[in-house]
């Protein structure tokens, strides 16, 4: 009898799905914990103080950075989203309020979010049809906020071969829909 209590995917799976479709791979990921950090008015120095203290990088506008255990990405002027292996902090929200105290405000993301992880010798051809961002030009640690498919998704370059998407969990089949249909169009 299956476990009515085990947690599913964003796809709907009890285990992660991986798809190559020529020689693109789309994996999903479910094994990160996320969690919103926003700075506090007035309270930027002892935020930055506390978050590395715990390792929680802090990146400029449009990075990715990361730490041990955290890394995180930009988000919006003051606002970040760290993530974490969840089988270490699967309570990520409530670790990092202890740690950052009240100089931030921070918020459960983990179950929000679906992750996909691409990987190509070349994902150019596939990047290109998708999103408006020139990522040949970018360098790696690039993290935006763009659509694709129009939906809001944040990307991070992880190397020209490596990139990772975060899309709300409800538009997770949506997404990968359009990657698929796009992976296919370039065979």
């Amino acid at each position: 009898m299956p476990d009515p209590f085990r947690p599913l995917t964003a796809l709907g799976q009890p285990d992660a799905q991986t798809l190559t479709i020529g020689p693109v791979t789309i994996t999903e990921r479910f094994d990160v914990a996320l969690a919103s950090v926003a700075l506090r008015r007035d309270r930027d120095k002892d935020l930055a103080k506390l978050a590395k203290a715990v390792g929680l990088p802090l990146p400029d506008a449009a990075n990715h950075a990361a730490g041990t255990p955290y890394s995180a990405f930009w988000m919006t002027p003051d606002m970040w989203m760290a993530e974490a292996p969840l089988a270490s902090h699967d309570d990520i929200a409530a670790t990092l309020k202890l740690a950052l105290g009240d100089a931030a405000s921070i918020t459960e993301q983990s179950d929000a979010w679906v992750r996909f992880d691409l990987t190509a010798p070349d994902l150019t051809p596939l990047l290109e049809r998708l999103t408006n961002l020139d990522l040949p030009t970018k360098s790696d640690g690039f993290a935006a906020r763009t659509v694709i498919d129009h939906l809001g998704t944040y990307l991070i370059k992880h190397t020209p071969t490596e990139v990772t998407l975060y899309a709300p969990r409800a538009s997770a089949q949506s997404l990968l829909h359009a990657l698929q249909i796009t992976a296919q169009s370039l065979i």
